[in-house]
């Protein structure tokens, strides 16, 4: 791949009429310019679909799902399957996952599914499991390992403890700055699980772990967390080459911890800001992590957008495309050792906040 990737190719390559203003991902997984295991998949995440009562959902939450769907399935080549990363519903309500569950049948790939803290609490993920099946889970695919974990967990006490309903435990995790949640975990069974999977699996074999919550500690007091990262990142360290992909954060990061790369896939429904401009506290953001701009917050679409991971070499690159802004490269500098923003948003080439009505 060259490293000038313009909106015109973008476009091109997924077979997009409109202007691309979604967080749909299409990953390349690459072992060589000429190798038929070359493949690509799709990722959507985070549409927090909001049941208001009746047949009636929030209009805007929809919108953005169903064009994610419509644009994967013109995309040029094909993806062999599309993961969804977690957040199907706001409250975890049966017509709100089912309404989602709805629009993404309209996919023609198979779909993959993660579970977000949104379809969790309001039940444990007993609906969610039961349309969908299984919340960890893995499969090999065209040479590659894929493992699906359930990042989402929290302390046992705090679960299942006597709350008035259902609801008000979920109210509890849905705010982002809620003091009285609980930090995310994978937790000892899936750990487990993950250690058991992983031994079956050669070190040279490429392993691409699919959580919500990141598997690595951003900021506490908005749960961009995960308690055992740490732990989880030690079974992943003997293999050549990880990555990592979430949602939940609805924002760009980028990070690189030893071997495992991390990338966050932005929301279909909204993006968040960056901890450190909502509250005077440390953020906690690693060291590596490329920040995003966001120039108009009140414009709803500012900070979506579509990103293409080229992971021909092993190392990822992230070419995104947003709406209303300059396109942008993050790439992995090998004398570096680390990811470097091409051409970094900065204030003299960010465009100017447009007027919305």
């Amino acid at each position: 791949m060259s490293k000038t990737f313009n909106r015109r190719d973008f476009l091109k390559r997924s077979a997009v009429v409109a202007a691309g203003a979604l967080p749909l991902s299409t990953i390349e997984i690459a072992f060589g310019k000429n190798n038929p295991q070359n493949f690509t998949f799709a990722y959507i995440s985070d549409s927090h679909i909001t049941h208001i009562k009746g047949n009636k959902f929030v209009r805007n939450w929809d919108r953005g799902l169903i064009r994610a769907v419509a644009e994967t399935n013109l995309m040029d080549p094909k993806p062999d399957f599309v993961f969804y990363g977690g957040d199907i519903a706001q409250l975890g309500k049966p017509e709100e996952i089912d309404h989602g569950l709805e629009i993404l049948s309209g996919l023609s790939p198979k779909v993959h599914y993660v579970m977000g803290e949104h379809d969790y609490y309001v039940d444990l993920g007993e609906y969610w499991r039961k349309q969908l099946g299984p919340d960890h889970y893995s499969f090999d695919h065209k040479g590659v390992h894929f493992v699906v974990l359930n990042s989402i967990l929290t302390h046992e006490k705090w679960m299942h403890k006597k709350w008035p309903s259902g609801m008000d435990r979920m109210k509890q995790m849905a705010r982002l700055d809620n003091p009285n949640g609980q930090p995310f975990m994978v937790g000892d069974a899936q750990r487990k699980w993950l250690k058991n999977d992983l031994a079956k699996v050669s070190k040279d074999t490429p392993v691409v772990v699919f959580s919500h919550s990141p598997i690595q500690k951003i900021y506490k007091g908005w749960n961009f967390w995960t308690d055992d990262a740490e732990q989880v990142q030690a079974l992943l360290k003997p293999f050549n080459k990880v990555t990592v992909i979430y949602g939940h954060v609805h924002q760009i990061q980028y990070n690189q911890i030893g071997n495992i790369s991390f990338h966050s896939a932005m929301a279909t429904a909204w993006p968040w800001p960056y901890p450190k401009t909502y509250v005077q506290k440390a953020s906690y953001m690693p060291k590596l992590t490329v920040e995003m701009n966001r120039a108009d917050p009140f414009f709803e679409r500012d900070a979506t957008g579509w990103q293409f991971i080229n992971m021909d070499t092993g190392n990822v690159d992230m070419h995104y495309v947003l709406p209303e802004n300059q396109n942008r490269v993050v790439a992995f500098d090998k004398k570096a050792g680390h990811p470097v923003d091409r051409d970094f948003q900065d204030s003299a080439k960010r465009i100017p906040p447009q007027k919305h009505f």
